[in-house]
């Protein structure tokens, strides 16, 4: 799978740079073709900036160096596909609904795999291994996906907790040990409340993850690991609310495999176990009946 992403990143981070790495950015999305043969002092001569600039844009989007922006920005150009989110028009057909929210979810989950740092995945997955407790913290429509993540690890034998009242919340961060891991859910990242409750947790000394989308945010910055997703773009009916659902029960996924992985043998015992308990419920439900 080839790795790419590289301008939509430079896309989504634009509003937030600070004005040399801004100037990059845009001299970058004008200019892929180029950009993928230049070093960075030639790009920052380029832009009229500078070299350092160039690194310090790189560091900005979380990437290893000038080498691995090129070679996502590679990876876009070979990209045949469009890439277009398509918002739903007034009196349209069930049919053309039902393509555009399929390509539109495809492409959802295409943008979050490519944003997925490995690193980042790699560090989160070893903090929910090596932990008993997790506690998944999500407000609104994120916590849905919390309730989604505790039902998964739950069935692997993790002391897990959903949570979406803060209160509740702070409640289990102030009882929690140094092994608890917390994992802050915001698709904005903008959630003040999830951004305290990791505050609380990280004065605890107590792992961090965060699960936001791809922006430089306050939740992410008050994490110690931080997973993206795709930064959705439909302003009308917010079908990205629909997208930005899929996007975060897909990290989810992602990241409770390569636990579950980890920890294979295990897991299919527990998974084992889950499944009779749930097939014995049903059975003695129908006899009842």
């Amino acid at each position: 799978m080839s790795v790419n992403g590289g301008i939509m990143m430079l896309s989504e981070m634009l509003s937030s740079l600070p004005p040399s790495e801004k100037k990059i950015a845009i001299y970058i999305i004008a200019n892929p073709q180029e950009t993928i043969s230049l070093t960075a002092k030639e790009l920052g001569e380029k832009s009229l900036t500078s070299g350092a600039a160039v690194i310090r844009l790189c560091k900005s989007l979380n990437l290893k160096g000038f080498q691995d922006l090129k070679i996502r920005i590679a990876g876009d150009l070979q990209r045949t596909d469009s890439g277009a989110v398509r918002d739903i028009e007034p009196n349209e057909s069930p049919l053309s609904i039902i393509e555009k929210m399929t390509n539109n979810s495809i492409q959802t989950i295409r943008e979050t795999s490519e944003l997925l740092s490995i690193d980042e995945l790699v560090r989160a997955t070893e903090m929910l291994r090596k932990t008993s407790r997790i506690h998944f913290v999500g407000l609104g429509a994120s916590g849905i996906i919390a309730q989604d993540a505790q039902q998964k690890f739950l069935r692997i034998n993790k002391n897990a907790y959903a949570f979406t009242d803060i209160h509740m919340v702070a409640t289990q961060v102030a009882n929690a040990e140094e092994n608890d891991v917390v994992v802050g859910i915001s698709y904005s990242g903008s959630t003040l409340e999830i951004a305290k409750v990791l505050q609380l947790a990280k004065q605890r000394n107590i792992k961090t993850i965060s699960l936001t989308k791809y922006s430089n945010n306050v939740v992410a910055e008050n994490a110690d690991v931080n997973l993206y997703t795709s930064a959705t773009k439909e302003p009308t009916f917010r079908s990205g609310a629909t997208s930005s659902r899929i996007a975060q029960l897909q990290v989810v996924d992602i990241l409770f495999m390569c636990v579950a992985s980890l920890l294979y043998d295990e897991t299919v015992k527990h998974l084992d176990e889950t499944r009779k308990a749930v097939e014995f419920l049903t059975n003695t439900k129908k006899k009842i009946n």
